[in-house]
């Protein structure tokens, strides 16, 4: 994936001191990047069945769209608060620095249906496990979580055991 990471642009200090930016704009707008990733990201999950993609917002509804579409299934938003215009169920999360919230329709996933996760980045993975636990709460199955990069050394990964997690590209610091 060393080719998909030249395309991605790193900024320090931001959004503070002391943190390194991954940016995927600059992947975002190469063609043939873009492509990649997302066929790279379909790749992993061809001959599994998935009814439904649930894109977190917002860089979540940048990939998760794309994916739906490769892979036969339909695409649910995983939204902000007060965004959705019909009956919602919600999920509030802690975050190293403050609480969350988090809530998509409840008529957006049926009973049994397999639900693939996605978005741009597992960083602490408390919004990927409040998504999954909201997605359970409807009766979907989370069949697994799929992200463009993940940052390995905050070890994310372990807040969404027995599922079947999948990063392009990883950043280990």
């Amino acid at each position: 994936m060393e080719d998909l990471k030249k395309l991605i642009r790193e900024i320090p200090d931001y959004p503070k001191p002391g943190i390194l930016f991954y940016d995927i704009t600059t992947l975002l707008k190469h063609k043939k990047g873009f492509h990649a990733m997302i066929d790279r990201l379909c790749g992993h999950y061809e001959g599994h069945t998935i009814d439904l993609v649930a894109g977190i917002e917002a860089r979540g509804f940048i990939f998760a769209p794309a994916l739906a579409y490769r892979l036969n299934a339909g695409f649910v938003p995983v939204r902000k608060p007060n965004k959705l215009p019909s009956k919602t169920a919600k999920i509030s999360y802690a975050l190293e620095y403050g609480t969350d919230s988090m809530e998509v329709h409840e008529d957006a996933v049926e009973k049994g249906q397999r639900v693939l996760l996605c978005d741009d980045l597992l960083a602490t993975g408390g919004t990927a496990a409040a998504a999954v636990e909201l997605i359970r709460s409807l009766g979907g199955v989370v069949e697994g979580a799929a992200f463009a990069v993940e940052l390995t050394f905050l070890n994310g990964r372990a807040k969404l055991p027995g599922i079947d997690v999948f990063s392009l590209m990883q950043y280990a610091k």
